[in-house]
C-alpha cells in the first residue's frame, strides 16, 4: 500500500502509475511493488442467518407462525445492519420450520 507524500491519502494504481484520489499527485508505479485491488458488490454478499449446528440449542417463544399458525418458534437476534441500528430478530416455527424476520 502507498501513501501519497502531499496529502498522506491512499494512492491507487492507474495504468502503470499510483495516482493519489485526493490531490491528484501522480508517481511510477514501482516494478517490485504488488498490487492489490479488492472489489465488492452488494448484491453478492450473503448473510449467514443460522448455522446448521445451532438448531434445537435455541431458546424458545409464544410467537404465531406465518406459515402454519403454530404457536412456538426458536429465537435468535443478529447484528445485519450498522452499529447504531437495532439488532435484527429471527424467529423459526418449531413445527414447520418457516424463518423470518422482525426489525424495531
Amino acid at each position: 500500500m502507498q501513501f501519497c507524500p502531499k496529502c498522506k491519502s491512499m494512492m491507487m494504481p492507474q495504468k502503470g502509475v499510483v495516482k493519489c484520489r485526493r490531490c491528484g499527485f501522480e508517481e511510477l508505479k514501482n516494478s517490485d511493488a504488488r498490487t492489490y485491488v479488492s472489489t465488492s458488490s452488494s448484491s453478492a454478499r450473503s448473510v449467514t442467518v443460522l448455522e446448521e449446528d445451532d438448531i434445537g440449542v435455541l431458546p424458545t417463544t409464544n410467537k404465531k407462525c406465518p406459515e402454519c399458525g403454530h404457536n412456538l418458534a426458536e429465537w435468535w437476534m443478529r447484528q445485519l445492519r450498522s452499529a447504531d441500528e437495532s439488532e435484527t430478530r429471527f424467529f423459526r416455527c418449531t413445527k414447520c420450520k418457516q424463518t423470518w424476520r422482525e426489525y424495531d
